[in-house]
């Protein structure tokens, strides 16, 4: 276990930069989830339950940290309409501490009670809502995907009403583990102020917390273009991963977007039955804005927004477009690894892998065959083809559509395919968090308060992502 490092940086920039709150007392405090391999990796790995539940429940203030919770302040373009009226309405940040790579990581809230940004909401998170994030985030991180790692979920004993839910529906509080909260909305809301001063002590303040090589830089325009610049390949990384995942958001707004491009923030997620370009998480969302297909574009769009607010300081508006011209590349570089490390191939030639990539996923949209049975299937390609031979879905690989698609699949190298003698290797189908799925975990507690489900689902994901073993490919790892 590593040693606990506190770390509170944030509250140094200043009050303008967020409000202190109180967190709300709930009625009742039960454990529902405790990430004891991330509260390893941080030095909480020994608490107490007691301590737990007084740390990550009621929020008492961590040892030697922040003293009072922090309600950040951000504005945001909620579905391309700027919103000046946000910032966190029912989470706050709670505390830093380093990683045993040193790393800055923020604990911060969600269903925490209210803040002066809650507008007419009560501030709260219902249970359901808390088990789709532990789930989220765990599938993600065992795929492979940089993300906030669900750290907490206490069920709190409210009854709340919810027009998304049947009514009254279960409470719960949840602690996050991030690498930033530092969201584009944040850097909006100084330009939509014409703050230019906070604005680049929001810039010297990410130099030093998440991108040290910039404090080489001098502070003004240079650095605040290079924050861009590793903004957009930070986030270029991200897209890319949630496509090869099969994983559609749902909510692509600037203020659920981070500047360390980390995935956070699970409201109506969900994974791909099928490959489907068009298909959209979120009930609301009827034009299909954030739809699978169009996550880059949302990325890119965003950090558009990001680039314009940074303009504030750095008015050379030929550079910062330059930046972003970089995103397009980046995404296609970070594609491809992405694909190739869930499908446990080496990659060679960048063009000729793009190319056996885009065949593949138009085939995986045409047979609408199953995404994650496909990858499962193909894990280290020509190593698993006699497993292939034998899937539920083995047809469709005998196919004339999939001929060449397998021709690419057993002609490139494998990657670590000692990897396949891991006991998950040996199911016929994977694993997946598809809608079905999540909801046959939810019925099961809504119904009878019955866990089970939900154990042995967490307890799978652990096994594949030990399994797939690609936690390596994200900045923080974790173990």
């Amino acid at each position: 276990m590593q040693p606990y490092r506190p770390d509170p940086l944030y509250g140094a920039l200043g009050p303008s930069f967020a409000d202190i709150v109180a967190p709300a007392q709930f009625p009742q405090s039960v454990l529902r989830w405790r990430n004891q391999r991330w509260a390893d990796a941080i030095g909480l790995g020994d608490l107490s339950a007691g301590a737990f539940q007084d740390y990550f429940c009621r929020f008492a203030p961590l040892p030697d940290n922040q003293t009072a919770p922090l309600a950040m302040r951000y504005h945001g373009h909620q579905f391309r309409s700027y919103n000046p009226d946000i910032g966190d309405g029912r989470g706050f940040l709670f505390a830093q501490v380093r990683d045993g790579a040193g790393r800055l990581l923020d604990l911060a809230t969600k269903g925490s009670g209210q803040t002066p940004y809650s507008r007419f909401g009560d501030g709260r998170l219902t249970l359901k809502g808390g088990v789709r994030e532990v789930l989220a985030a765990s599938m993600l991180e065992a795929q492979g995907v940089y993300t906030s790692k669900a750290f907490a979920l206490f069920e709190t004993g409210e009854a709340l009403t919810r027009n998304d839910e049947p009514s009254p529906t279960r409470s719960s509080v949840l602690t996050r583990l991030s690498h930033s909260h530092i969201r584009f909305g944040t850097f909006q809301r100084l330009a939509f102020e014409g703050d230019a001063a906070s604005m680049n002590r929001l810039i010297d303040y990410c130099a030093q917390a998440y991108y040290p090589t910039l404090l080489d830089a001098d502070p003004g325009p240079a650095r605040a273009l290079g924050l861009l610049r590793q903004a957009v390949a930070a986030n270029a990384r991200l897209g890319a991963q949630w496509m090869a995942a099969g994983f559609v958001h749902g909510v692509l707004n600037t203020d659920n977007m981070v500047i360390t491009g980390e995935s956070f923030d699970y409201g109506p997620w969900r994974f791909l039955p099928v490959s489907d370009p068009a298909f959209t998480a979120a009930y609301f969302d009827h034009q299909g804005l954030y739809c699978f297909a169009r996550q880059p574009e949302a990325v890119g769009w965003n950090l558009a927004q990001l680039a314009g607010a940074l303009s504030l300081v750095c008015p050379d508006e030929a550079v910062l477009e330059a930046a972003l011209r970089d995103f397009a590349p980046a995404y296609q570089q970070s594609l491809r690894d992405a694909a190739f490390a869930r499908l446990a191939l080496r990659p060679g030639d960048l063009a000729e892998d793009l190319e056996a990539l885009g065949a593949f996923f138009n085939w995986l949209t045409e047979s609408r065959a199953v995404w994650a049975q496909t990858f499962h299937d193909w894990f280290a390609g020509e190593a698993s083809a006699a497993r292939a031979a034998i899937s539920p879905q083995s047809a469709l690989y005998e196919t004339a559509a999939f001929a060449a698609i397998r021709r690419g699949l057993l002609s490139r190298r494998p990657d670590r395919a000692e990897r396949l003698a891991n006991a998950y290797f040996q199911r016929a189908t994977p694993f997946d968090l598809v809608l079905d799925t999540v909801e046959d975990i939810w019925a099961a507690i809504a119904e009878s308060n019955d866990w089970s489900r939900f154990d042995a689902a967490m307890a799978t994901i652990e096994t594949k992502r030990q399994a797939l073993d690609l936690n390596a490919l994200t900045p923080t790892a974790g173990g």
